[in-house]
């Protein structure tokens, strides 16, 4: 049989198919199809919660308070943070080149590239002197800051007012490059 001749069968026996099928037939097959894969998302949901709540366990048991001098803070991929070969192996190969929080602090005599907790990371203070729960080299809890208070969140902005501040920023680039120009 000819490549030719079992492409048109294959697909005359198609349409044929979806003709005898008809649209209820195929909006089942789809709807059966799309309430499968909630249902294997909804079990592998379940599983990966287990695994974050048993991580999340370690991580508590294995707290502990430390004063820190943070020296810099930068959002790097995990083979360009400058961390131990350990932790290295340790991270999955799928977010090897995901960014990741990256606090550089000297604790006590030793700096060390520490990796933070994204909450913690968006409001701990540059060049200051910090206590911290510290648990491995995981930075979870930002618990005092010498000198001053713990700094509040920053406020995330809405959809609108980011999409705004882009456009005015767009603008005033155009407009100053337009003096420059000139």
């Amino acid at each position: 049989m000819s490549l030719s001749l079992y492409l048109s069968l294959s697909i005359r026996s198609g349409a044929f198919l979806v003709a005898k099928l008809g649209f209820w037939g195929i909006f089942g097959i789809t709807l059966g199809v799309a309430a499968g894969v909630l249902i294997a998302l909804y079990f592998v949901g379940k599983r990966l919660q287990k695994k974050q709540d048993a991580a999340q366990a370690q991580i508590e048991q294995a707290k502990q308070t430390v004063s820190i001098l943070v020296i810099d803070k930068k959002k790097l991929k995990a083979k360009d943070a400058g961390l131990p070969e350990a932790a290295m192996a340790a991270i999955p190969w799928y977010a090897k080149n995901a960014k990741m929080p990256v606090v550089k602090a000297k604790i006590g005599p030793q700096i060390m590239s520490l990796i933070a907790d994204q909450a913690v990371y968006e409001i701990i203070p540059v060049k200051k002197e910090c206590k911290v729960a510290l648990s491995g080299m995981y930075i979870t809890e930002l618990k005092a800051v010498r000198g001053s208070k713990i700094p509040d969140p920053p406020k995330k902005k809405k959809l609108w007012e980011r999409i705004f501040k882009r456009g005015d920023a767009k603008a005033d680039a155009k407009k100053s490059s337009g003096k420059k120009n000139k």
